[in-house]
């Protein structure tokens, strides 16, 4: 993107007739993306909304790029070409993976949870699902409103074909719903046309049909179904409904601005609801985060962004169409293609509700790839979104190409160093390379409070190994953990790691003090009551450990072994206590 956003301006300079298109989605993407790089000049923690930022600019300028640069009829075919290719592609590596039951990404092995599932080189599945449920329209359009040979219609009907068959191997609840949604409103649209009604209704009758079959033979999605309206299961819908209300929390308590670019991670712990002690990392709802991020003033910029495009369509509809009496009479490019990214970009928007398919870069490219080439139809409607570049303009341009490219080339080289030295730290069995790793991530990004605590934690459990310098390996441990606490003040993990060192250490006082503050930062996360409780086992307050060991139990009773042995630990001391007459509370 960088490297494109030169070659623009580059471009004004060579042809200074060049014109930009400028509909009224610009003024929204523009003003959206501006308002992200001023939040993440305020943000409490720097490293996440830098990152985030960065995101917002590469797409605000992706959209502004292909805008301009790929609205010619053979740019604009090329451009779906490449995608729909793009789509089987993935779509057959996920019916082998469907079919064969691997649990294999390309040489990454996914998480148990998704077995059974395909994913093409996604790890998660419902964002193969994302992508598809975008391009699925556009070939179907393509395919029934577009002109072309009868070759070129073979190939459309396999990609449809195709990439159908790789949503269903997704096995994704929410792509299957949005998907579905958008299908038949595009089959009920298509159906006030006499020449595509006929068409359209049997395409839709002969999917739905399909995909209830294949509901109903696969136990795979049979029970992912099942397992959304039994209480307990990890896809029971109460979960998604409390992190729904955690988020909507959120928003209120920073209702105008937000907690900030990238921060929902962050501020999640204060308000963890007890029934959700995984990391979520995100909102699983793409408009409620983007208002708990962005407050108010964000949410309305962003989706009235999205709501300028899609009033731009109905009126770009009536100009690329070929109608006569209100029928449509002949088969037009630019209309299946209108039709198909509108649809496609629809289905994403109710994906969206439930999943977080925006925080996904390859989704989110390909998702600002189609409105920008939708927006780009604008200009068969009229000639006044024709802009040309004056002299001031052309120099305004250059200059936030070039001031771009400088800030993305060189932190793009900078998060693959630090990508990489993360990725050996995180799989080298040697201590010694691991311990050089991560030295190498903390130099390359010293911002990054994680790659601090990380290094904290390996000369934590150095020192806990009880060698001759073991008291220097804890100081050092907790020199980058109150880095760590220093960088993102809200997460109460590095809080524990250093009070766990002042235990060690034999500073009980100082480290009391650390473990109050991550019970004030994560009131209800089970591993914050473990600690505590462990920190009370090394000042021999049992009542208080035992109260604390209990209420992580209270938290997460399955898997909480360590609370489950401190706890049996407690209570043989107790008892010991009570047999020698001793009183229960030093």
């Amino acid at each position: 993107v960088a490297v494109a956003s030169l070659l623009w301006a580059v471009r004004f300079w060579v042809r200074p007739s060049h014109r930009i298109q400028w509909p009224p989605v610009c003024w929204g993407a523009l003003v959206f993306a501006t308002y992200g790089l001023v939040r993440y000049a305020t943000a409490d923690v720097e490293y996440v909304a830098r990152l985030e930022a960065l995101r917002i600019l590469v797409m605000a300028w992706l959209f502004f790029i292909v805008l301009n640069n790929l609205h010619r009829h053979r740019n604009n075919d090329l451009l779906v070409n490449v995608l729909l290719t793009l789509g089987v592609l993935l779509s057959l590596y996920a019916l082998v993976q469907f079919l064969s039951g691997s649990n294999r990404v390309l040489w990454y092995v996914r998480p148990e949870q998704y077995a059974g599932r395909g994913s093409g080189t996604y790890i998660c599945p419902n964002h193969l699902a994302g992508l598809l449920e975008m391009l699925i329209p556009v070939a179907l359009a393509a395919l029934l409103l577009g002109r072309g040979s009868p070759v070129k219609r073979v190939l459309l009907g396999y990609a449809v074909l195709m990439m159908l068959a790789g949503e269903l191997a997704t096995v994704s609840r929410a792509g299957y719903l949005s998907c579905g949604l958008a299908l038949v409103g595009m089959a009920v649209f298509l159906a006030r046309y006499k020449n595509f009604r006929w068409a359209a209704l049997g395409f839709l009758a002969l999917t739905l049909l399909a995909g209830g079959w294949f509901l109903w033979k696969n136990p795979t999605s049979r029970q992912r179904f099942i397992e959304k309206a039994q209480p307990g299961q990890p896809h029971d819908l109460k979960v998604r409904w409390y992190l729904t209300a955690a988020t909507a929390r959120m928003w209120l308590d920073h209702f105008w601005f937000g907690v900030g670019p990238g921060h929902f991670d962050v501020r999640f712990h204060a308000y963890r609801p007890v029934a959700i002690q995984q990391r979520p990392l995100w909102a699983h709802n793409d408009y409620l985060q983007l208002l708990a991020e962005g407050g108010l003033v964000g949410g309305v910029l962003g989706i009235g962004t999205a709501v300028l495009l899609g009033l731009g369509v109905p009126v770009t509809w009536r100009y690329v169409r070929r109608a006569q009496g209100g029928l449509v009479t002949k088969r037009s490019d630019r209309a299946a293609h209108v039709l198909g990214v509108s649809v496609g970009l629809s289905a994403l928007a109710i994906h969206t509700a439930m999943d977080f398919n925006l925080h996904i870069p390859a989704n989110a490219a390909v998702a600002v790839v189609l409105a920008a080439s939708l927006a780009s139809h604008r200009r068969f409607s009229t000639r006044r979104f024709w802009v040309r570049m004056r002299l001031p303009g052309r120099v305004l341009l250059s200059l936030l190409a070039a001031g771009s490219a400088a800030v993305l080339l060189p932190q793009a080289a900078r998060q693959y160093r630090e990508g990489r030295a993360l990725e050996i730290a995180r799989n080298t069995p040697y201590a010694d390379e691991q311990h050089a790793a991560l030295q190498e991530a903390v130099r390359v990004e010293p911002a990054n409070a994680e790659s601090a605590a990380k290094l904290g934690e390996f000369y934590r459990l150095e020192s806990w190994e009880g060698g001759d310098n073991w008291k220097v390996l804890a100081e050092m441990a907790l020199e980058w953990f109150e880095r760590s606490i220093k960088l993102n003040p809200f997460d109460p993990h590095p809080v524990l790691k250093a009070g766990m060192c002042l235990d060690w250490l034999d500073r009980h006082e100082e480290a009391a003090a650390y473990f109050d503050r991550a019970v004030e930062l994560g009131p209800n996360n089970y591993y914050v009551a473990l600690l505590r409780g462990w920190h009370e086992i090394q000042v021999e307050n049992y009542p208080e450990a035992k109260r604390w060991l209990e209420r992580s139990i209270e938290i997460k009773s399955w898997a909480n072994y360590a609370a489950y042995n401190y706890l049996a630990l407690v209570k043989q001391r107790l008892e010991e206590q009570a047999a020698r007459g001793a009183p229960v509370n030093p």
